[in-house]
């Protein structure tokens, strides 16, 4: 492209620049690049995310977890189009949750992501079965009559309800109603299926059923799954594990399975901090309050690791500390 007369790169040239030099996004399913969403409430503001960075593989099941206010919750109603953030990236399955429409917003929610709901009687209308319920979003996408109703049962008999089929959820059990919401959340094919709480009613042996469900739905029908739990059984039931903490992932656990000298497979767990795009990671609560790491800390590079240490003055009051509990114990 040729420059005005000027001798300076026109508009034009000066976007095309830009994305040249702009680094590639990572691929996944499910991609956030500091993520921000700000809300105003009575002239106050919250920022419920703070730069989060999140990519999840097609084909993948992972656990968001994260205590109250931490910003799964607004994550969730991001990703699956039901909020929208006030900057940075957010794709899924393509789709770019910054840029799209109203219209474009609701066929996203209808034809490329499901949702289950915590609460069982938000998930079904009352009035209608199982299969009819399996049956109505199938409407909204044309999908044929004739075919709507051998796909609700397909799905049912997959999530092991199939015998609920005519049955309408004030006769179901909470562990039933959430295999048929399931059901109903990948009644047209979604490439990604959001389950938020999806056992938080539920008691331990009905929680398994749901998640097992949850696990056939990924693996039978091939559709990426992000569960937002507060459950510890039920995050440790996925090989990945996203801890959010202010508004940030903060760790990552995840699990393999290795065969030990005696060749006796077993599970193992390895909890990483993440970082994020920016260089920044989040310490542990735990480990600066040990260490009184406040404000400012040093970085030493070494070979093959980076040292985190106290500055001078909270180097002091630990030692400080320590000589204090050390005088109290002789003194006793």
């Amino acid at each position: 492209m040729t420059e005005p007369p000027t001798g300076r790169p026109d508009l034009d040239e000066l976007r095309r620049r830009a994305m040249a030099n702009a680094p590639q996004r990572e691929a996944g399913m499910v991609v956030c690049e500091n993520l921000v969403r700000i809300y105003q409430t009575e002239g106050v503001e919250v920022q419920a995310l703070q730069g989060l960075d999140l990519s999840v593989a097609q084909g993948e099941m992972i656990a968001v977890v994260g205590a109250s206010g931490s910003g799964k919750s607004t994550l969730l109603g991001i990703l699956s189009g039901q909020d929208v953030p006030t900057a940075g990236a957010a794709e899924v399955a393509g789709h770019d949750l910054l840029a799209m429409k109203r219209r474009e917003r609701l066929g996203y929610r209808r034809a490329t992501v499901g949702f289950v709901r915590q609460q069982t009687s938000r998930n079904l209308l009352p009035y209608l079965s199982a299969a009819e319920n399996v049956m109505l979003p199938m409407t909204y996408t044309g999908i044929k009559r004739s075919r709507r109703r051998a796909r609700a049962e397909e799905l049912l008999d997959l999530l092991s309800v199939g015998h609920c089929r005519d049955r309408t959820p004030d006769t179901l059990s909470g562990g039933e109603q959430q295999r048929v919401a399931i059901a109903v959340a990948n009644a047209n094919e979604p490439r990604v299926l959001f389950a938020d709480e999806p056992t938080g009613e539920l008691d331990t042996a009905t929680s398994d059923e749901v998640f097992a469900a949850l696990r056939r739905a990924n693996e039978n029908l091939g559709v990426t799954v992000v569960v937002v739990t507060h459950d510890a059984l039920v995050s440790e039931q996925v090989q990945r594990t996203v801890r959010i903490r202010n508004g940030r992932t903060s760790t990552e656990v995840l699990r393999r399975v290795a065969t030990g000298e005696d060749g006796v497979e077993v599970l193992t767990a390895e909890e990483y901090a993440v970082l994020d795009a920016g260089g920044r990671l989040q310490l542990p609560g735990e480990f600066t309050e040990r260490l009184h790491l406040r404000k400012r800390v040093r970085l030493v590079l070494e070979s093959d690791h980076v040292g985190v240490w106290p500055d001078e003055a909270a180097r002091r009051a630990r030692s400080d500390a320590q000589d204090a509990e050390s005088g109290d114990g002789s003194e006793r």
